[in-house]
């Protein structure tokens, strides 16, 4: 082969490779957002968490319901909990597309789901089974529903091999395992804080009241900033002069009414509403990252994400570096004073207000949406394709 063309070769293979499908992060909400006949099955992942799960992992086949299918189950008024097992069991960790389906070595084949993986599911009832009949049709069942496979496969809605697999079955996989009364997790916020150097903040939560709040909003995920016992000792005096009403809302600034892992807080970069938001009372604040740093920034005070105390959805509990101080309760921080003026007009630094200044780009507008719900090829590895093309035309030159 011609060197030139080898090198063509190649150039064309890396560039197959670093922009293949494969290669890139998927999003089951973004992908499912293109297909109205699933939102209430789109809505449900999300609200039972299993969206953030299903996003994490490399290798996963999700058997989407359309809206008839739901309101089926949904008619059972099933536990938020109870429904989160059964949509689990409709996750499967490998991959299937429609091409391996109809390839299933001896025609039939057990898989496990998401039911199964978490360790939720009773021995093996978290496995599906997966025939493909002598008609064409390839079916699907639960393993603890007696050999009966009620439910068959539809169409396919998105194929990126070998990354995820979203098909549509034509109904919900009975499994009494899945839909077995499960009771809410039992958590003790406080407890978890007092072990991991944030007793002090957990104890002004008790003594507050505040606590309460924090837990009632647990089912639907939460988010909590705790300052050290350090940080804490040495912001009392101030925490003193307070009102009741005021130290409640100042403590309930500290959490945010959603799970936010510390991925999604880097690609969420934006304004937080917190348990203290209350109509004109916006108690908000800004999560801003700069590389692996998360700063929470408050208008008054900028905080430091310091380490993570627990992350198990729906509660994630991370570790600051100073007290949360709304600009509601506190004065805003003074704006720097102006550098002296100069003939010579001097570039921006790190160091300057300019570089400082937080974006005003829409955080919507950074973030990847094509067709397939699947995220665009960020700098790094642009420029890892540009090098590799170079590199390939000048050893086969």
């Amino acid at each position: 082969m011609p060197p030139l063309l080898s090198s063509l070769s190649l150039s064309v293979f890396l560039f197959l490779f670093f922009f293949s499908p494969a290669c890139l992060a998927h999003n089951i909400t973004r992908i499912l957002a293109k297909h109205p006949d699933f939102s209430t099955f789109n809505h449900y992942l999300t609200l039972t968490h299993l969206a953030a799960e299903i996003n994490r992992r490399q290798t996963i086949t999700v058997l989407a319901l359309d809206n008839a299918a739901m309101s089926s189950l949904l008619a059972k008024q099933l536990s938020i909990y109870t429904l989160r097992n059964v949509l689990s069991l409709h996750v499967l960790v490998d991959y299937f597309g429609t091409k391996k389906l109809h390839q299933i070595t001896d025609g039939s084949t057990s898989t496990s789901s998401m039911f199964q993986a978490t360790g939720s599911a009773d021995g093996t009832s978290g496995y599906v089974n997966i025939t493909d009949t002598k008609g064409g049709k390839v079916a699907f069942g639960a393993v603890d529903n007696d050999g009966k496979l009620n439910a068959v496969y539809v169409k396919s809605l998105v194929e990126i091999p070998y990354n995820i697999s979203v098909i549509q079955i034509s109904q919900v996989l009975n499994s009494a395992e899945a839909e077995a009364p499960t009771a809410a997790p039992t958590l003790n916020l406080t407890a978890i804080m007092s072990r991991q150097g944030c007793k002090a903040f957990a104890d002004l939560l008790i003594a507050s009241g505040a606590k309460d709040t924090f837990e009632e909003n647990l089912d639907g995920g939460l988010t909590v900033f705790c300052p050290t016992d350090t940080v804490i000792n040495g912001f009392m005096p101030k925490y003193k002069n307070l009102t009741a009403a005021q130290k409640v809302s100042l403590l309930l600034y500290h959490g945010i009414p959603v799970y936010q892992s510390l991925q999604m807080l880097k690609s969420n970069n934006g304004v937080m509403n917190t348990l203290a938001t209350d109509g004109a009372n916006k108690y908000d604040f800004t999560v801003q990252n700069d590389g692996e740093e998360i700063n929470l920034q408050t208008k008054v005070i900028t905080a430091k994400i310091m380490g993570t105390i627990k992350d198990e959805e729906p509660l994630v509990l991370y570790k600051i570096d100073k007290v949360l101080l709304p600009r509601e309760l506190f004065k805003e921080a003074a704006p720097a004073a102006p550098a002296p003026k100069s003939t010579k007009r001097k570039k921006a630094t790190a160091d300057s207000p300019e570089a400082d200044a937080p974006s005003d780009e829409d955080p919507a507008d950074q973030t990847a949406d094509d067709q397939n719900g699947v995220g665009r090829l960020d700098g790094g590895r642009l420029t890892m394709v540009t090098v590799a093309l170079c590199l390939g035309v000048m050893v086969f030159l």
